[in-house]
């Protein structure tokens, strides 16, 4: 195994995004990086809305990872305006390129990405999930089970 080139980049404006990360490549690394876990491009161009708004009590940032000078991988925070029940953030995705995965770049972004965070940080990830193990190995805990009603 080499040793990657890894540079992170924060970022919480849109004009900030660098060439090899435009918008329609991080929906398209989102969307097709996550599978089978991955969102709708009309969900994740929301998040990303929601992400870069100046609204009062929306905003975030994304944590890119360069790899060997390519999307290597990603990281969607977002605010929520709240805080103590509902922590003050959520980590809403989070994805690394399949062909990099195992070489703990995910676990990496997670940790930069929680240091840059005022508040605690919340996500969701299904059981089935792999990921679920990295996140409980960085230190979350399984507060709640999550409950939805379909309207």
């Amino acid at each position: 195994m080499t040793k990657e080139s890894i540079e992170f980049l924060k970022v919480e404006n849109e004009s900030e995004l660098p060439q090899w990360a435009s918008r329609e490549k991080l929906v398209e690394f989102f969307h097709y990086k996550m599978k089978p876990y991955e969102d709708l491009p009309e969900d994740i161009h929301s998040a990303l809305d929601y992400l870069f708004s100046d609204e009062k009590y929306a905003g975030g940032f994304l944590m890119l990872a360069k790899v060997d000078g390519r999307l290597g991988g990603m990281l969607a925070m977002l605010r929520t305006g709240m805080k103590g029940y509902v922590p003050e953030n959520i980590l809403l995705f989070v994805s690394v390129d399949p062909e990099l995965r195992g070489r703990g770049i995910g676990g990496k972004i997670i940790q930069r990405s929680l240091a840059e965070c005022e508040g605690d940080v919340k996500l969701h990830v299904e059981y089935d999930n792999p990921a679920k193990r990295l996140y409980e190995r960085i230190g979350f805990t399984s507060k709640y089970a999550e409950m939805r009603y379909k309207n």
